[in-house]
């Protein structure tokens, strides 16, 4: 046997005793597994963020000890077991690599992501849009939205139509704060600039959500630099002028 199969096969057995021995292990449910789950997937994210792959392993390892832990649930409940989990994702795999199982060809990545799409509305979706989970961050969501919307063709041609319609949306923003409108109209502008910032991204490659993280990441490093300054200058910030804080923020550009 390969080794991933044993190892595989010794993940579900452990799980199958501490749900049998194990007080805590036995009193989870689907519910209370949930939020633990999230929490493991923000971790992986921030692992491959900052490219500790030794972290990105462990992290992988509780995610996987998660899906054994709802399938083997889901085998006591006689709902579903494991090996129904990973048939399903194999049956749904072959099924919508048609030129991979199949005699569909295809010239790139584009066109299978367009197959993908059409093959999920025919397999009863009414809406290629069902599949975007609806507590997803905004951001992601969007950038969700948008791919989905592109596997079908409903998409600008190039990218200087989405910076155009981005400098719009700034443009109107603007005029809604100038003509001082009602906070919904303001907040309505604010989003529509998002959305656009987000669909630009797409077209320049660039992941928001990893992007804004990268940026959040090394605020963060800077600021505590600051603070870290003052303190060794004998400083409280709140009696710092701006001046004497940004003179510190560069300096923190040079060494974080």
């Amino acid at each position: 046997m390969r080794p991933e199969l044993t190892s595989f096969e010794r993940l579900v057995q452990i799980i199958a005793e501490l749900r049998e021995g194990c007080p805590w292990d036995r009193k989870q449910t689907l519910e209370s597994l949930r939020y633990l789950t999230i929490e493991e997937t923000y971790e992986l994210s921030d692992a491959i963020l900052d490219r500790d792959l030794e972290e990105v392993k462990c992290e992988l390892g509780d995610l996987i000890m998660h899906i054994v832990f709802y399938a083997q649930i889901g085998s006591e409940t006689h709902d579903f077991t494991i090996a129904e989990v990973i048939e399903s994702v194999n049956e749904k795999l072959v099924r919508r690599h048609p030129h991979i199982y199949g005699d569909v060809v295809v010239a790139n990545d584009e066109e299978v992501k367009r197959n993908w799409e059409k093959i999920k509305l025919s397999e009863g979706k009414k809406s290629v849009l069902e599949g975007v989970p609806k507590s997803l961050p905004a951001m992601v969501k969007a950038n969700r939205i948008q791919e989905k919307a592109r596997g079908i063709g409903f998409d600008w041609d190039h990218e200087s139509q989405v910076w155009e319609k981005l400098m719009e949306e700034i443009q109107e923003l603007k005029t809604e704060i100038d003509n001082k409108a009602e906070k919904s109209r303001v907040e309505d502008e604010f989003g529509d600039v998002l959305f656009s910032m987000i669909n630009y991204a797409r077209f320049i490659d660039v992941n928001p959500e990893d992007a804004l993280e990268r940026t959040n990441k090394k605020f963060i490093k800077r600021f505590q630099f600051l603070e870290q300054r003052s303190e060794l200058l004998g400083k409280e910030m709140c009696d710092m002028s701006l001046e004497e804080m940004e003179e510190i923020w560069e300096e923190s550009k040079t060494k974080v």
